[in-house]
Order: C-alpha cells, then structure tokens, then sequence
C-alpha cells in the first residue's frame, strides 16, 4: 500500500491575470497547490495524496471537485448544503503578488464538520495544513481539528504545519500568533517563512525563528526566505543551510512556498535525505515562479532538471 499525503485546507476559485490584460479561472490555495505538485512529483504507487476540506452544492463545487479528482488526487469532502467555494482575485506588480479575496462565507469553513477521514491515519502518513487551514474556522472547529491532528500523531503520523501567517483572516496580531503556535505544537515538521515570522512575531533572524518553533516541540524546522538562504534545524542538533540558485526572472511569485513544500516534503517522505529534499523545494519553487499563475506544468523534463541540480 502506498504512503498517504493527506492536505486539508481550502482551494477556492481563482482569477489569476494573463498577459493580454484579462483574467483566467481556475482553482487553488494553499494547501491545494502543495497537494497538485506533490501529485505531479510523486509516483501514485509511492504516494496517494487526498485532499480534505469542504464543499457547497452548487455548479462551482462540482467543478472544483472534478478538477481535484482530475489532478488525480482523492477528494474528503464535507458537502454543505447552499454554500459555494470562496473566490480570490491576483494583482501582480514586478512579480510580487497582492490578492483580493470573496470568501466570508466559503464552504470550506466547514471542513471540521466530518474528520472520520483522519481516524485511519497512523504510520507511514503525513497530514499537512497551514495557518490559513486554522485562521477560517470557528475557534471550536480549530480545537477538534488540532485534535484529530494529535491523535493522528499518537498513531504514528508525521503532522506538517506551513504557518501561512495572514493578518487579515484574524480579528487581531495577537490571535493569530497564539493560534499559530497552538497548531505548530501538534507538528513534527514546521516550514515558516521568515518574511512573515519576523514582521509579526519580531524574530530578529532566521535562527530565532527556528530556536521558537523548536521550543514549541517540533523537531524539524525548515525555514523559508525567499531568494535569500533556507534554513533547517533539527531537534537533534543537525543544522544546515542552503542558498538557492538565482532565478533569472521572476514573473509570478504565487505558490513559490507551497512548491517548496510539495518538492520538500516529497523527496523527504520517500527518500529520507533532508539536504536533497530542500535542494528539490528550491529548485521547483525557481521554475514556479517563473510562470504565472498558482499551478505551474511540472514536466518531465523540468523533473530531470529539479533532480540532476540535487546532486550539483
């Protein structure tokens, strides 16, 4: 039997711009994107990857369902009757994106509803969300959520938390940071992003974001910066960095983090080489941001390419 991925979060409906001005459709979020590229690396008698979240019953819905199902990737979803997925808008300026969002009342604030599918996972799985997954449910759907998370991890589980840090899903900073460190307790792997840690919880550099989600009780700490050099620190005293290739262009920078973490977490789960598995995250999230738009074409060519600079 293969290796479950299990992601849970929200895909929305997305409108990302095109060159000629005007604005495609299409489907994605955080925890989708990580979910869609670790389908694309991963062979699917290695790893089955599922999507957990929640869904309406509209026209929409169904079409988001049968573009996940398409992707080849199993959907858990709750259906919740008269709702219909969010909606988000991308603005690009010089490659930085900005985003405008519809999604008050997504259905997949409703993805706590029915957690059965996380009864079965034990050993040899690995659950991923993200501070996003946390920041659009009720405080009570959180607690059960973190908690099927914890029992999952008692069974064996690796638990992965990307915290995700966006202020405006909050009713205030200080919220968001106790709920951030309240998930990033129930993970064993932790993949924050030091832009983010720093403006909100003052690290004055990468190793402080580290040392705090170690103290936290994670024991993998794998911290992202942008062009700048990824950190990784081990509870067991293994440390390292890596400096990622320059990338020439930088058309789009959407989901340069959750490539990372699909390439990461893939050559992590199945080849165990923590040095290889964030030269691999690097040099997906290189290629994605060279391209607009959340889900960029992984072929297998760029696979060859990605693999042959783990051993560079």
């Amino acid at each position: 039997m293969p290796k479950r991925f299990i992601a849970i979060g929200e895909c929305m409906v997305e409108f990302s711009p095109t060159p000629s001005g005007t604005y495609a459709v299409g489907f994605a979020g955080d925890t989708f994107n990580t979910a869609w590229y670790t389908r694309q690396l991963a062979e699917p008698a290695t790893l089955e990857v599922s999507y957990l979240s929640a869904v309406g019953d509209d026209g929409l819905s169904g079409q988001l369902t049968d573009f996940i199902e398409a992707a080849g990737i199993r959907t858990l979803m709750a259906r919740v009757p008269g709702a219909a997925p969010g909606m988000y808008m991308i603005f690009l300026s010089e490659g930085e994106r900005s985003f405008q969002y519809w999604r008050s009342q997504s259905a997949a604030r409703h993805l706590a509803d029915d957690l059965s599918a996380l009864e079965t996972a034990g050993e040899g799985d690995l659950l991923y969300f993200s501070g996003i997954t946390i920041a659009i449910l009720a405080e009570d759907a959180r607690n059960r959520l973190l908690a099927a998370l914890q029992a999952a991890a008692g069974r064996g589980a690796e638990i992965v938390f990307d915290p995700n840090l966006r202020p405006r899903l909050w009713p205030s900073i200080d919220e968001m940071c106790h709920w951030t460190m309240k998930a990033a307790s129930t993970a064993g792997i932790v993949l924050p992003s030091f832009e983010d840690e720093a403006s909100y919880f003052s690290d004055v550099d990468e190793e402080a974001t580290a040392a705090r989600y170690l103290a936290n009780g994670a024991r993998l700490v794998v911290v992202k910066n942008g062009a700048g050099p990824v950190l990784v620190r081990g509870a067991d005293g293994d440390s390292f960095q890596y400096q990622p290739e320059p990338v020439a262009a930088v058309v789009d920078t959407t989901a340069a983090g959750d490539s990372f973490n699909a390439a990461f977490l893939v050559e992590y789960m199945i080849r165990a080489k923590i040095r290889e598995a964030v030269r691999a995250g690097c040099a997906l999230a290189a290629h994605v941001i060279g391209s607009r738009g959340a889900l960029v074409p992984v072929t297998g060519i760029d696979l060859i390419a990605c693999r042959n600079r783990l051993s560079a």
